[in-house]
C-alpha cells in the first residue's frame, strides 16, 4: 500500500487533466501499485504498454494486436476516446525518433480533450525539448516507515515458507531497524533484509548495524552520496569553542519541548575559511556528538559524474537525505556546485538550475536535515547563498593558534604510535606558525617516512626539517588570506 500523500499528489495531477506525467524511478512495482490505487479511487481503467507485450488492459493479460512498436501504440491511442490511465514503460528512449516524437505530441494533444492520461515510467529518462513542455514530472518519494515495515514483514513471511527463522526484536529495536532501512527503495530494503536473515536464520538487534553497513554500501554505489552510521563515526572535535557552544544551543531545537513551542529544527551552518583547518572534521564530529548519521554530498561530483542529469540526481540526493532524517547532511566544497553561476550560460544553464534547486530546498525543507556546508573559496559563492534564512549561521575557520597546533601535533603523533612526551612540542609549535592542520599532519607523515628510510627513530629535529621545507598557504597565498580575513571580520562568526 502506498503512502496517502503519494496517492493524493498523483490523483491531483490526473484530475488536473495533465496529458502526460513522467515518473523517474527504478521501482516499477511501486509505480504500478500507486497508479492502481489512484485509478481505483477515480474509477478509471488502466492500460499498460511495454515493447515486449504491447498494450494490455489490466487486470487482463490480453494484448491489443499491432501495438508492440512505439509508433503503433501511439497511433492506436489516437483512435481512443476512453478516459483512462495509459502507462508507457521505458518509453522516453523511443522519443529520439522524430516520427515517434511527433506522434506522442499528437496523442498528448488528443488526451487534453478526452481527459485521459499518459504515464511514462523508467529510470534516468530524458525528454526532447519539444516534448518537455507537455510533460509534468512526478517525484516518487522513498518509502516511509510504515511502508518499510510492511516490506520487512513480507520478507519474513516469504522466508518462513521455506525455512525456520527466529525474530528477536524489542519495540525500540524494531524502530531502529526500520530507521536503518530509511533512504532505501523497497527493492533495496527487501534485498538487504533477506540477506541478513538468510545468513544465520535470525533477525535480531545485531542485524541493525549490518543493515546500516549495507545501506552505506548501497547509497555509495552512485558516487554522489556517502553514508556514515553514528557507530562508525570516530571523529571528535577539539577547539572550535565558539562553534561548539552554538551547536550545544542549537541541539535543543530537535527536542520535543522546542516542537511544542512551534520552533523549527535548526536548518544548518555554512563554514568558510582557510583550506585544511578543520571544516571537514567539524562536519563529521557534529554528526558524532549528536548521534546522527552523516550523509556526505560531494558537490563537485554533480558535474563530473552526471553530465546532463545533474538536477535530477541532486533532487534524488536531497530526497534521500529527507528520508533519512534526522540526519546531518554535509555538502563538501559547496562552491563547486555553482561553478558557472553568473558567468553566462555556457553549461546550458545547469549551474543556475542547481543553484535554484538548493536555495529553494534550504528555504523550504521540512524534515530534520541539518546541513553543514563547507567552502574553501568563499569568493566563488553566490551572495544569495549567504543571506540570512538559508543557514542559521556562517562560521569562519582561521589558522590554528599555538594551543591548537600543540594539540594537532599530539593527535597526529599518537595516531602514528609516537609518544608526544619524546618531542619538544614548544619548538614544533613555534616552527609551525602560519600552518594549517593539514600541513602539520603532512609534515609529521613526511618526517616519519624519512626516519623509516634512515632506519632511525622519529625525532624533533626530523619534524623541524620538514616544517622548515614547507611553504604554507598563508605565505604562498598571503593576499588571498588577508582578503578573506577582512571579509570574515565584517560578516562571519569565528569558530573559536
Amino acid at each position: 500500500m502506498q503512502a496517502p500523500s503519494s496517492i493524493h499528489d498523483l490523483k491531483t495531477l490526473v484530475l488536473s487533466f495533465h496529458p502526460a506525467i513522467a515518473v523517474d524511478t527504478v521501482e516499477e512495482e511501486r509505480v504500478e501499485q500507486l497508479i492502481d490505487a489512484v485509478a481505483d479511487e477515480l474509477e478509471m481503467p488502466v492500460f499498460v504498454w511495454s515493447v515486449t507485450h504491447g498494450l494490455i488492459q489490466k487486470p487482463t493479460a490480453h494484448a491489443n494486436r499491432g501495438t508492440a512498436e512505439p509508433i503503433e501504440v501511439l497511433q492506436h491511442l489516437r483512435t481512443l476516446s476512453v478516459e483512462g490511465i495509459f502507462v508507457l514503460q521505458d518509453f522516453a528512449r523511443h522519443l529520439d525518433d522524430a516520427a515517434v516524437s511527433r506522434a506522442f505530441r499528437d496523442v498528448a494533444r488528443k488526451f487534453e480533450q478526452t481527459h485521459a492520461t499518459l504515464v511514462v515510467t523508467g529510470a534516468g529518462h530524458a525528454f526532447p525539448k519539444e516534448i518537455e513542455s507537455q510533460v509534468v514530472h512526478f517525484d516518487l518519494e522513498l518509502p516511509d516507515a510504515e511502508e518499510l515495515e510492511r516490506v520487512v514483514l513480507a520478507v519474513l513471511s516469504s522466508i518462513r515458507d521455506r525455512m525456520d527463522i527466529e525474530v528477536e526484536l524489542s519495540k525500540d529495536e524494531r524502530k531502529q531497524l526500520i530507521q536503518a532501512l530509511s533512504g532505501l527503495t523497497c527493492n533495496q530494503a527487501r534485498q538487504s533484509v533477506a540477506r541478513v536473515v538468510l545468513e544465520d536464520g535470525r533477525l535480531d538487534a545485531k542485524d541493525i548495524s549490518r543493515l546500516q553497513t549495507e545501506k552505506a554500501r548501497t547509497l555509495g554505489r552512485d558516487g554522489l552520496l556517502e553514508y556514515l552510521p553514528p557507530d562508525e563515526n570516530p571523529f571528535e572535535l577539539g577547539g572550535f569553542h565558539g562553534l561548539r557552544g552554538w551547536l550545544e544551543r542549537a541541539r535543543i531545537g530537535f527536542s520535543e519541548q522546542a516542537r511544542s513551542l512551534g520552533l523549527e529544527a535548526p536548518r544548518g551552518i555554512l563554514m568558510v575559511g582557510v583550506q585544511g583547518c578543520g571544516k571537514s572534521l567539524a562536519a563529521k564530529s557534529i554528526a558524532r556528538e549528536w548521534n546522527q548519521p552523516l550523509l556526505k554530498l560531494d558537490a563537485g561530483r554533480l558535474y563530473d559524474k552526471y553530465v546532463g542529469e545533474s538536477e535530477r540526481n541532486l533532487r534524488k540526493a536531497l530526497s534521500t537525505a529527507e528520508a533519512l532524517a534526522p540526519v546531518v547532511l554535509w555538502i563538501d566544497e559547496i562552491e563547486k556546485a555553482f561553478a558557472s553561476v553568473g558567468s553566462g550560460d555556457h553549461d546550458g544553464g545547469t549551474s543556475q538550475r542547481i543553484f535554484a534547486t538548493i536555495l529553494t530546498w534550504l528555504q523550504e525543507k521540512k524534515e530534520a536535515v541539518f546541513v553543514v556546508a563547507t567552502a574553501n573559496d568563499v569568493f566563488r559563492l553566490p551572495p544569495e547563498l549567504m543571506r540570512k534564512g538559508r543557514f542559521d549561521e556562517i562560521f569562519f575557520v582561521d589558522l590554528p593558534d599555538e594551543t591548537e597546533r600543540a594539540e594537532i601535533f599530539r593527535i597526529h603523533l599518537i595516531r602514528r604510535r609516537q609518544n608526544p612526551e619524546r618531542f619538544e612540542l614548544p619548538c614544533l609549535v613555534a616552527a609551525s606558525h602560519g600552518m594549517s592542520g593539514a600541513e602539520i599532519e603532512q609534515a609529521v607523515i613526511a618526517s616519519l617516512y624519512s626516519a623509516l628510510h634512515a632506519k632511525a627513530a622519529l625525532s624533533t629535529e626530523g619534524i623541524l626539517r620538514e616544517l622548515q621545507s614547507t611553504v604554507p598557504l598563508s605565505v604562498s597565498r598571503r593576499e588571498d588570506l588577508d582578503r578573506l580575513r577582512a571579509l570574515a571580520r565584517e560578516r562571519f562568526v569565528p569558530v573559536r
